[in-house]
């Protein structure tokens, strides 16, 4: 008799820059293969072991640029070879959901594909497969699912879903139809979203049936269809890295969100608190990881900077830091450059690295 779970498959994105870590996070070692949080795992890592045991390493798929496949290989040996999907450069998550969603169809086109970040940290594993297990079950009813993260403050960074009509409950959770996605809120907007009730974090989590997502990109963008039918006839083929170099730079540059999830007719949320944080700045991996009696954080191989009056500050760096009388700061030193920033304006990072890019110091990005 046939398992539903052999349908069942993730598919990890691991294709982002983390500019807002720099300078920790560079083109050559991205965010995901830092251990950021746990000092024996990289995020990438940590995002697939939590997915035992409901998966096998041979139904995990990887979306990663073709000059970093070697690292993601060596993080986690036990994912075959050819499950990894190579781009020559990014083009954002919406390019990259679909080339994914591709490939996997093209293996089984009866499958349901979680589609995962890198990049997460999630501190209830339990209840976290406990509810991709109750999305799998929706999305076996042609719909999308996403999962929507339980607010804690107005917060600006991250996208919100409204949530409509109550469609069930499966597997112990409540799932809603979800009414409308709204990118990155102003202050005052946030603050309306999280009186309602009635809004969740976007968390970029999203599970859907590999035919229904490839359908909804015919229909929505046709102009990605295109091209990813272009490469369908190349998959599993000598000739598929040249194909897919050949037409990338045809692909245009756009997020799922704006690319499907706005506009897809079919959509459900799960509206569920299981420890989510997108760790995409110094100030929310100060909000994750364990801070002292005088709200200290400090991260790296030696871990003894000495912190003299010093408070709700994060240090990461292999050399001795010292701080004295300062708050609120994050210091970041590598062997080239050292950051010093309040916390308070972590987001401004991009910044630098814009700047870097415009002056053509590459060597520091």
């Amino acid at each position: 008799m046939e398992n539903q779970n052999d349908h069942y498959y993730a598919l990890v994105m691991a294709g982002g820059g983390g500019t807002r870590l720099w300078p920790l996070s560079r083109q050559s070692r991205p965010k995901q293969l830092l251990n950021l949080i746990d000092d024996q795992q990289s995020m990438f890592e940590m995002t697939v072991r939590r997915l035992q045991p409901l998966l096998q390493p041979d139904h995990v798929y990887v979306v990663a640029r073709r000059d970093m496949a070697e690292q993601f290989q060596e993080e986690v040996p036990e994912i075959p070879a050819e499950n990894y999907i190579l781009e020559p450069f990014g083009r954002d998550s919406g390019p990259a959901a679909g080339l994914g969603s591709l490939f996997i169809a093209e293996r089984d086109p009866d499958a349901i594909i979680a589609t995962l970040s890198a990049d997460h940290y999630i501190a209830n594993t339990e209840r976290y497969r406990k509810v991709l297990a109750a999305a799998v079950e929706v999305a076996r009813q042609d719909m999308i699912v996403t999962l929507g993260v339980s607010p804690s403050r107005p917060a600006i960074e991250f996208g919100y879903i409204r949530r409509g009509q109550l469609l069930g409950r499966y597997g112990g959770f409540d799932c809603y139809r979800a009414d409308s996605f709204t990118e990155k809120p102003t202050v005052e907007k946030a603050i309306r979203f999280l009186s309602s009730g009635l809004y969740s974090w976007n968390s970029g989590m999203f599970i859907w049936p590999a035919r229904h997502i490839l359908a909804e990109f015919e229909r929505q963008r046709p102009d990605i269809f295109s091209l990813l039918t272009q490469i369908r006839p190349h998959l599993g083929q000598p000739d598929l890295d040249t194909r897919i170099s050949s037409l990338w730079e045809q692909m245009p540059s756009i997020q799922l969100d704006y690319a499907i999830m706005e506009n897809a007719p079919r959509v459900a949320v799960f509206p569920v608190d299981i420890g989510w944080t997108d760790v995409g700045s110094w100030d929310l991996l100060y909000d994750v990881l364990e801070s002292n009696e005088d709200g200290n954080i400090a991260r790296g191989k030696g871990k003894n900077h000495i912190q003299i009056d010093t408070s709700n500050t994060l240090i990461v760096s292999d050399q001795m830091v010292v701080t004295i009388g300062v708050e609120d700061l994050v210091v970041v030193a590598t062997d080239d450059a050292i950051l010093i920033c309040h916390r308070s304006r972590a987001q401004d990072i991009r910044q630098v690295v814009r700047q870097l890019r415009d002056k053509g110091a590459d060597t520091y990005l």
